[in-house]
């Protein structure tokens, strides 16, 4: 999702002048000034889009694989270039593009809106087509954020996905996994003018250990229980904890992510032939210094940062990545519920207050959910300030009742009996 110009345009404004193919990264100064600049772009906070992935399965039977011939004749001239190379990847009737992840999962993002209602308006209408174009072909949309039925098969062979499966899998299983059988609601706002950028880059952390808890909807993973509450976020925390783990509050969020990009090892090295390289420990920064066979490149670097998975990115502005997948038309509550919460800055100085207590907690909040009393004491009370604030958007009568009877009921349902007195 780009929420201003073109997404080329927003990466080359922030360069040297000069050939793009031939800017080298002299330093790691230059390198972590681009960084900065690149992924924090400061102004009003206006504009907000979703992002909606889901697992994809027969109707007649879930377990069973779905081809990516049989997809790509579903999706027609939707599909996007890594499944059907000489595809137009036309967009949805409401501008939403339409990508396939590794293991076949659709995802749709959408074009950034200034209003939620026009938002939710067309962001439902592009699901409705994605579902008729699926069913046309025998298939549907998964709910979970997993898939409960099949083990994770890489469908898409492209060199990204070869390199990512090759390096994951020096750790374990769970990097594939992440790729193939995960499907994830991701909310993208701006990062607000300077002297926001760092109070809302720590609000949206804050909430990620509550919203995990309040929204995990991934118990089961290939037939089998997992024991935790959000199985998705668990494969994500084991996937590569550098490139995955957390961030935090910071006072200068852009310098501190710049910092981290640079720390963060490289995943792989772009060239010509396949399969690409993927050096073993070798950070970017540690590229710049002249680490592996040949200097990176600006283009290096912009795609380094798509390897980054952290549960909050900044692109320019904030995707927040930690929340599962809902099941049919339930995104939009968390959906209306971030965007509520994140109108206002008083709101979001409410909001970091309410969540102090459940800060950090990342992995109980994966594995226990709202059973975890901390989680749920402080859910309770943000869940409260999300209604709330859901005056101060201008969602359709219908939407809007639908999140408040859906918010209430979680937390009468899944808040435990003792905290709700």
């Amino acid at each position: 999702m780009v929420f201003t110009r073109n997404a080329r345009d927003v990466v080359s404004s922030a360069r040297p002048a000069g050939n793009v193919e031939s800017a080298r990264i002299r330093s790691r100064v230059e390198a972590e000034a681009y960084v900065a600049s690149v992924c924090f772009k400061h102004g009003p906070p206006r504009l907000a889009g979703v992002e909606l992935e889901w697992t994809v399965h027969h109707h007649d039977d879930p377990t069973r694989p779905v081809l990516a011939d049989h997809l790509a004749r579903a999706l027609g001239p939707h599909a996007p270039p890594s499944l059907v190379p000489t595809s137009p990847h036309v967009p949805l009737g409401h501008r939403s593009v339409v990508t396939v992840e590794p293991g076949g999962q659709v995802e749709i993002s959408t074009a950034p809106r200034t209003a939620a209602s026009d938002l939710v308006d067309a962001t439902s209408a592009d699901i409705d087509q994605l579902r008729r174009l699926l069913a046309s072909a025998g298939l549907e949309l998964g709910t979970r954020g997993t898939d409960p039925y099949r083990p994770a098969r890489r469908l898409l062979r492209t060199p990204r996905y070869a390199a990512m499966e090759t390096n994951f899998n020096r750790r374990g299983p769970a990097g594939v996994i992440m790729m193939c059988s995960t499907a994830g609601l991701q909310v993208c706002l701006d990062a607000g003018e300077g002297d926001q950028v760092a109070a809302r880059w720590a609000a949206v952390h804050a909430l990620g250990p509550v919203f995990v808890a309040a929204f995990a909807n991934s118990p089961t993973l290939d037939g089998i229980r997992s024991g935790w509450a959000s199985t998705r976020m668990l494969t994500l925390y084991n996937t590569d904890p550098p490139r995955t783990r957390p961030g935090g509050p910071s006072a200068d969020p852009g310098a501190a992510w710049a910092r981290r990009a640079l720390e963060t090892p490289v995943l792989c090295v772009r060239e010509r032939d396949e399969p690409w390289p993927t050096p073993i420990g070798v950070t970017f920064g540690e590229w710049i210094d002249g680490a592996l066979h040949r200097r990176p490149t600006f283009d290096d670097l912009d795609y380094h940062l798509t390897m980054l998975f952290t549960p909050v990115r900044p692109r320019g502005y904030l995707e927040i990545r930690y929340l599962d997948t809902q099941p049919g038309d339930d995104w939009v509550v968390p959906a209306a519920l971030v965007l509520a919460l994140f109108a206002r800055e008083r709101t979001v100085d409410r909001l970091l207050e309410l969540t102090e207590p459940a800060r950090g907690r990342w992995l109980t909040a994966a594995c226990q959910g709202l059973d975890d009393p901390v989680l749920a004491r402080a859910a309770a009370s943000v869940l409260t300030l999300g209604l709330q604030s859901l005056r101060d958007l201008d969602l359709p009568p219908p939407v809007l009742d639908h999140v408040v009877r859906s918010t209430e009921q979680l937390v009468r349902t899944r808040v435990p009996r003792v905290l709700r007195a």
